[in-house]
């Protein structure tokens, strides 16, 4: 099985429509079997599409906001289909970005979505407010595990703290967990793995295993080089962007899983640039 995840900026991506194409590449190259996608945008003023001129696309239950026509993960998903490579989907808005988006996150998968859920792991459920936060699932066909998109808050956030989201999610998937399958937790953590007693301990002193640690074969992980939005206006961005590269994107597993490698894409060394972060794909038995 192989996993891709990606913070894509999408919309708000200089050079958006290039670099969309770009990463549809990376996609019909690789053929992972799940996408996780986080800042996936469309314009609040876009024109509305019904749900059955969108081929392979799965609506989450509870979910009730059109799909509009600049939809992000819609426009990838068209041109995927436009290079013979079909992938189901599903997407939900979390917030109003930029004070003119509807802000989520996506999935993409090889197989039949047979399952979508969605749930609020802020404790604001403000759609104007662009701290609230939701993560998104998925069960495949033919797979027990569950596979979750997420972007998560930041540690020091006085409104919405990580370990609050961190407490939420914990409380969510007790719900889920059972003997014989796992839980992916892709996405964007906003917790560098250099810097203890903050997110990332906290994620994995939880017991989820962090895939780039346990792969046999790995590259050095970092998916951030450079000052990006949400950090360049946060204190601990000020701080932590000063020590260089960073991994702030993660492949979590909620068992340990044989990974057998995991590595850092779109960075310019293994597929274009084309977003504020780079990706994390990984493969595992």
């Amino acid at each position: 099985m192989k996993l891709m995840t990606l913070n894509t900026h999408s919309l708000v991506e200089p050079d958006y429509e290039s670099k969309t194409r770009k990463f549809a590449q990376v996609i019909k190259q690789e053929l992972p079997d799940v996408v996780a996608l986080q800042e996936v945008n469309q314009s609040q003023n876009a024109s509305a599409l019904p749900d059955v001129m969108l081929p392979g696309y799965v609506r989450c239950s509870g979910f009730d906001r059109p799909i509009r026509s600049d939809n992000h993960a819609m426009i990838l998903a068209e041109i995927l289909r436009g290079m013979d490579c079909y992938y189901y989907w599903t997407w939900i808005s979390a917030k109003t970005g930029y004070g003119k988006y509807d802000e989520g996150m996506a999935l993409l998968t090889r197989k039949p979505i047979e399952i979508v859920r969605e749930h609020r792991i802020s404790r604001t459920d403000d759609y104007e407010n662009w701290k609230t936060r939701k993560m998104l699932g998925v069960q495949i066909s033919g797979c027990e595990d569950w596979f979750f998109t997420v972007h998560m808050g930041w540690w020091n956030d006085e409104e919405e703290p990580f370990k609050g989201q961190w407490d939420s999610m914990e409380k969510i998937f007790r719900s889920y967990e059972k003997e014989d399958f796992a839980i992916w937790l892709m996405g964007d953590f906003n917790s560098p793995d250099n810097v203890r007693n903050q997110g990332y301990d906290l994620v994995t002193e939880s017991g989820w295993q962090d895939s780039f640690k346990a792969a046999e074969t790995k590259d050095e992980g970092f998916t951030v080089e450079k000052e990006i939005d949400g950090w360049r206006d946060s204190d601990t961005g000020k701080t932590e962007q000063k020590t260089g590269r960073m991994r702030l994107d993660y492949i979590f597993s909620s068992k340990k899983r044989e990974i057998l490698t995991s590595e850092v894409i779109c960075n310019g060394k293994k597929y274009p640039v084309v977003s504020d972060h780079c990706g994390v794909m990984i493969t595992t038995k």
